[in-house]
């Protein structure tokens, strides 16, 4: 702690929370600085000292906070990024689930009919066998196998043999306990025909006393040499940033990333110019590369949850497909985006997408009692509403 700093620590949600800063930092730094602590955005930040609610504007040391006081924060229910407000520490709910299920089955074995079956099909589909190692005979199978689903299981790690999958288009690697290091990149990079890589929800809590949280929160860069990659998911997870080498994935189609804590996003996200669909949905982003404006095949953009404040400027004149945008609970207003170069064609196609969708109920029931209004009605709206 320098010389003119304060230690000062911030109550939320039953936990404490140390900050360090200057006593001239205003209020509204400290409440970005609790932002990816607590995942509550600024404006639905209250801080409370000595029973008074502290402005933005005033300086800590105005509001006579020193050091070692405690102040009190509340956050506004919806008012948040990520996954919401972060709470004391706690199994993962979806962790708990998939244990619950695995728990409640038993090791289905593989048998000579199994392995005959992946070889005549290609397909080894083996999600919630309870399997805590990819079994050996799949390894045998290696030439013949296209895809590869061993989703919700409790696999440790994903061995050397892998690159011996040489035809594999799928991995579905789904709500399996693996972490950074447990997987074989290298390896897995040699896959030169696979389309999709499916490895999200991989949080879990070890065995040990400890219980401590493993996950999978980076990705090498060596994940640039899947290049024939179209669908990559790696959702639900521990992630805070995506490698400068996803640039090189080209063929690229769909990107899930969402509920992870991204907080940078890299500039050559541009360089994915097949992107239809991009999902970075509750995250820590407080901005966006302009090279967005690249991706001219872009259809549906989802960034709801994050602490963005404005968009790239070209984004709608640019991304000229662009018809989907999610951005509730965000900084961003529905004045500001009316501002941007491209909105009212942006605007058309939006409401076009929705007149079709609404079409496309009305055809498919035989009761429809009422039309939706979209001016009266923002939650039928993608585009945030304005408070």
């Amino acid at each position: 702690m320098g010389d003119n700093e304060i230690k000062i620590t911030v109550k939320f949600c039953g936990r404490p929370i140390p900050i360090t800063l200057s006593p001239d930092s205003t209020v509204l730094r400290l409440k970005n600085l609790l932002l990816p602590l607590t995942n509550v955005l600024p404006r639905g930040q209250k801080l409370i000292f000595k029973g008074k609610v502290l402005a933005n504007e005033e300086t800590l040391g105005v509001a006579g906070v020193t050091n070692g006081v405690k102040l009190m924060l509340i956050g506004t229910q919806g008012v948040h990024q990520g996954d919401g407000p972060i709470l004391k520490e706690a199994q993962s709910p979806i962790t708990s689930r998939k244990t619950d299920r695995v728990r409640d089955m038993k090791m289905v074995p593989v048998g000579k009919t199994s392995s005959e079956r992946w070889k005549a099909t290609g397909v080894i589909a083996m999600a919630e066998h309870n399997l805590k190692a990819i079994p050996d005979e799949v390894w045998d199978c290696s030439p013949f196998i296209r895809v590869l689903d061993i989703r919700t299981n409790s696999i440790q790690c994903v061995p050397d043999q892998i690159d011996g999958l040489t035809g594999l288009k799928k991995l579905l690697l789904d709500a399996n306990d693996l972490s950074n290091d447990s997987i074989s990149w290298v390896q897995l990079a040699k896959l030169k025909h696979l389309t999709v890589l499916s490895i999200s929800r991989n949080c879990f809590y070890s065995n040990d006393a400890l219980m401590m949280m493993i996950s999978l929160n980076s990705l090498p860069g060596i994940l640039g040499h899947l290049t024939a990659l179209q669908h990559l998911d790696v959702s639900n997870n521990k992630l805070t940033t995506l490698p400068t080498e996803i640039g090189l994935l080209s063929k690229l189609e769909v990107l899930k990333a969402n509920n992870n804590r991204i907080s940078f996003l890299p500039e050559s996200i541009g360089n994915c110019t097949s992107l239809i669909e991009i999902d970075l949905s509750s995250n820590l982003l407080s901005e966006l590369p302009v090279t967005l404006e690249n991706l001219h095949y872009l259809k549906a953009l989802h960034l709801d949850n994050n602490a963005l404040k404005s968009l790239p400027t070209t984004l709608f004149s640019k991304c000229v497909q662009l018809s989907t945008l999610e951005l509730h609970n965000t900084e961003i207003t529905m004045d500001a985006l009316r501002q941007l170069e491209g909105w009212d064609d942006f605007d058309k196609r939006r409401r076009a997408k929705h007149q079709k969708q609404l079409d496309f109920r009305v055809m498919g029931s035989t009761e429809f009692d009422e039309e939706v209004d979209e001016e009266e009605d923002p939650s039928f709206l993608e585009t945030p509403g304005v408070d």
